[in-house]
Order: C-alpha cells, then sequence, then structure tokens
C-alpha cells in the first residue's frame, strides 16, 4: 500500500520562533503509484524553511483515505536530519495526510507577546491577562502543531477529505475543496478537541506569483465559516487557539496551531 523514501533536509533551530507550520507534497495530484514527496515548512506569508522530519518534532503522523487510518509514527527516524517523506498511493482517490508535533516552549516580552495574540485574533487571551494581572508580564507559552495536506490522486477524490482526526485543533472542511471552483465558497469547521470552537480567526492563504493574499473570517456557534476563493492555487487554511495550562509546568499557557493545505483547480476540469 505504500513505500517511503526519507530524503535529507535541515533542521532550523529557528523553527520554533516562526509563525506558520505547514505540510505540502512536491505534488498534490500525483498518479497512481508515482512517488510524491511529503515537506514540512515554518515560516511567515507562507513562505518558508524546511523542517526535519522525525521522532524528536512528531508526536503523530497519520495517513487517511477510503482504505482507512495508517500509522505512520513508527516509520520515522530518531533524528531530525531527514526533511521530507516520500509515498505512492496504489489506488486513485483522496489522501489525508495529518501530522500532531510534540510540545514546545517559548518565553515572550510582553509587548510582543500582546501583540502576537492580536494578530492571531486572541483578544480574548489579552483580556484574560490584563484582568489577571498579567498584561505586563513575559508571556510563557507551549504550542503544538496539528497540521494536514490532502492530495487527489489519480485526479479522483472521495469523502476521506472529511475524514476527523481527532487533532486537539482541528480543520474539517465541509465541501470538497479539491474541486472547488473560482468564486465558490470554501467551507469548513473549526473543532477543539472534538467540540465546535466558537470565534476562533480563520486565515486563508494563497501566494498569487508575487503577491500574497490572506482571507479572514471568524467561526460561528457551530465553529463554522465560510470564505469565498476567487481563483484557484495553493491554498493554506491556518487557525490558532490557546487556553490557560493547568499542569503547572512553568507555562501560563498551551496554544494549539492547526493548519490545512490543498490545491484547488486552476481551470475547470
Amino acid at each position: 500500500m505504500k513505500k517511503w523514501i526519507f530524503c535529507a533536509a535541515l533542521w532550523l533551530s529557528s523553527a520554533a520562533q516562526a509563525h506558520e507550520f505547514w505540510m505540502t507534497p512536491d505534488r498534490f495530484s500525483p498518479s497512481v503509484n508515482a512517488p510524491v514527496a511529503l515537506s514540512l515548512w515554518v515560516g511567515e506569508n507562507f513562505v518558508g524553511d524546511p523542517v526535519g522530519f522525525g521522532r524528536p518534532m512528531a508526536a503523530s503522523l497519520r495517513w487517511y483515505s477510503q482504505s482507512g487510518e495508517v500509522q505512520l509514527t513508527p516509520q520515522l527516524p530518531n533524528n531530525l536530519d531527514q526533511g521530507s517523506v516520500a509515498m505512492a498511493f496504489d489506488r486513485a482517490g483522496t489522501q489525508l495526510i495529518a501530522l500532531d508535533t510534540q510540545p514546545f516552549t517559548i518565553e515572550l516580552p510582553a509587548d510582543k507577546f500582546t501583540a502576537y495574540l492580536r494578530e492571531e485574533g486572541l483578544e480574548r487571551v489579552i483580556a484574560q491577562r490584563e484582568t489577571s494581572g498579567q498584561g505586563a508580564q513575559p508571556g510563557r507559552e507551549r504550542y503544538r502543531r496539528h497540521v494536514k495536506t490532502l492530495l487527489s490522486v489519480g485526479r479522483k477524490t472521495d469523502a476521506s477529505f472529511a475524514v476527523r482526526t481527532a487533532q486537539a485543533l482541528e480543520i474539517v472542511p465541509l465541501a470538497n475543496p479539491q474541486v472547488l471552483k473560482a468564486g465558490g465558497a470554501l467551507a469548513l469547521q473549526v473543532l477543539f478537541k472534538g467540540a465546535p470552537l466558537q470565534g476562533a480567526l480563520v486565515k486563508v492563504w494563497n501566494q498569487r506569483g508575487q503577491q500574497l493574499n490572506v482571507l479572514r473570517t471568524r467561526t460561528d456557534a457551530a465553529g463554522k465559516s465560510s470564505t469565498t476563493l476567487p481563483w484557484g492555487g495553493v491554498w493554506m487554511v491556518s487557525v490558532v487557539h490557546m487556553v490557560p495550562t493547568t499542569d503547572g509546568q512553568g507555562q501560563d499557557w498551551d496554544s494549539h496551531w492547526g493548519n490545512l493545505t490543498f490545491e484547488m483547480p486552476s481551470k475547470p476540469e
């Protein structure tokens, strides 16, 4: 069912400092049995640097298709010297790859932490810090990444795009984005620990030539959002959610970063 090749890449020490973290294949629509390289990226403005694949970073790597779920974590190396994973799929249809990272920690000065919270639509956390008298204190955060990517093998799709993977923060398409036409609405639901997440800022990113496009909306009471995508191409969806820590490990906040990448056809089939 699967074939693996691990390729060398560099683990960047600055990875924990950057914002978005996403996964993309070198081709979103490979042929049946054709190898596809999956890579991880970290950066800003949908421009990033490669990140090493390995167990020190990955808590879980899973593959979903009409055949069910396959746990890929045991296939990962014990170091971060490899940065891309190649898979070949022996049947047509949608393939969903989901990654959850290990927790990482960071501490930011109060002003930078507040600016970051505002950028990610976390005004609720700013208010909580002010109310508790922490507004002038550094932000001590533990964060995890929950990313997905969708592939269309043999230019075929199926309902696997909507599989719920039980990620702590999960972006679930409500309609197949792989067949969305330009001007159509990208319908999503955001879940936190399986429950709809209300009021989350949803960013939808696209690079069109040298132009970065970021569309923003908020989830409703059912955790749902809808964003009109004006053209085809590779798109990325990102969401951040933050809650107070409860285990007394030295951080004040637990943040979860959700991400989804897919390719929307540029022209009608």
